[in-house]
């Protein structure tokens, strides 16, 4: 069973920096896409792809840094640089495509969450 856990969230203060990871079990995340989404929209913060491929979102870009670790199966989020905007829980995600009979059947798992408050 595909299982993310995410930690690393917290309190920090504006300018501050937290290290978010996300450990993958049950999957083999070397073929998946994994990302990291926050709040209750799932707004996309920041994607990795399995080739490596990276993508931010433009209220990130130069603050937020992602990587992956395939053969621990993990997932990284480095935040410097944080404001009070950046507030939100934190998902770390997995996809991939997938066709069943023909038919395009995505797969996708979401980890819980972890929680980044940024205040004085």
């Amino acid at each position: 069973q595909a299982q993310l856990v995410e930690s690393g969230g917290g309190l920090v203060q504006p300018g501050g920096s937290l290290t978010l990871s996300c450990a993958a079990s049950g999957i083999i995340s070397d073929i998946y896409d994994m990302g990291w989404y926050r709040g209750e929209q799932r707004e996309l913060v920041a994607t990795i792809s399995s080739s490596g491929r990276i993508d931010y979102a433009e209220a990130v870009k130069g603050r937020f840094a992602i990587s992956r670790d395939n053969a621990k199966n993990t997932v990284s989020l480095q935040m410097s640089s944080l404001k009070p905007e950046d507030t939100a829980i934190y998902y770390c995600h997995a996809h991939k495509e997938a066709f069943i009979m023909g038919y395009r059947a995505p797969v996708n798992h979401w980890g819980q969450g972890t929680q980044v408050t940024v205040s004085s």
